[in-house]
């Protein structure tokens, strides 16, 4: 299938969680109305409620999926058949589903991926590395996603975002990529394109001002701590 994006570019993801400021379906269609103002060319949104409210206003591509906690495992994002569903009679245009090696997660994926073509809609795989990602495409995925790298235990780990990991895939993958996890900052997202990324999501960055606060905070915090200790040997 064709990508549904008409060029390349950013992806805004607006979520927000119970007890966030900003959850319900209303913020969450403002926060989307003002990321396509910007320029957005997507919006990444979870649950049935927000995708379906945001659908109706905006006029870019929507990626829906459902996180949903399951006891004694580890995949949250859209895990099952039923999820698929959900997301789908929403309105979602694209499906985002783990495709991460883990739980035999691959044998499973691969009939959720044809529920969603059969239905019209396409697939955004989120992986973790470049073997998931390979996989991913082999099984139909129309995109694919380094979400969740940092995310599983065997993934890189660290604060930025992987850009090594896009460079690996966009040799390796005939499907369109997409660089998303940790992107704080436009020069990110910049480099993230540069290093082969077709399309760059941004979540928390954009869309979640209390974590935008609190790394505000912890640097300035940090910055007078610094300052303190200063004064402190100044005076002895």
């Amino acid at each position: 299938m064709a990508s549904l994006f008409n060029k390349k570019g950013l992806i805004v993801s607006c979520q927000a969680y119970p007890g966030d400021p900003l959850f319900g379906e209303e913020m969450m269609v403002r926060m989307a109305l003002a990321a396509v103002q910007g320029g957005a060319i997507g919006i990444r949104s979870n649950g049935a409620a927000d995708i379906k409210a945001i659908k109706k206003v905006v006029n870019v591509p929507v990626i829906g999926l459902l996180k949903r906690k399951i006891k004694d495992s580890d995949i949250y994002i859209t895990p099952d058949l039923e999820d698929v569903q959900t997301i789908l009679e929403a309105g979602a245009d694209i499906v985002a589903l783990d495709v991460t090696d883990r739980e035999d997660r691959y044998s499973k994926v691969k009939g959720m991926i044809d529920y969603i073509h059969q239905a019209g809609a396409q697939v955004m795989a989120d992986i973790s590395i470049a073997e998931e990602a390979i996989m991913a495409q082999q099984l139909g995925a129309d995109y694919v996603s380094t979400t969740l790298s940092g995310y599983t235990p065997y993934s890189l780990q660290q604060e930025e975002p992987d850009l090594k990991l896009v460079e690996t895939l966009k040799s390796v993958l005939k499907v369109p990529l997409i660089a998303e996890g940790k992107i704080w900052h436009a020069n990110d997202a910049v480099l993230a394109l540069s290093s082969g990324a077709d399309y760059v999501v941004v979540g928390s960055a954009i869309t979640r001002p209390e974590m935008v606060t609190k790394r505000f905070t912890a640097q300035i915090s940090e910055y007078l701590k610094e300052q303190d200790n200063e004064l402190s040997i100044k005076g002895d």
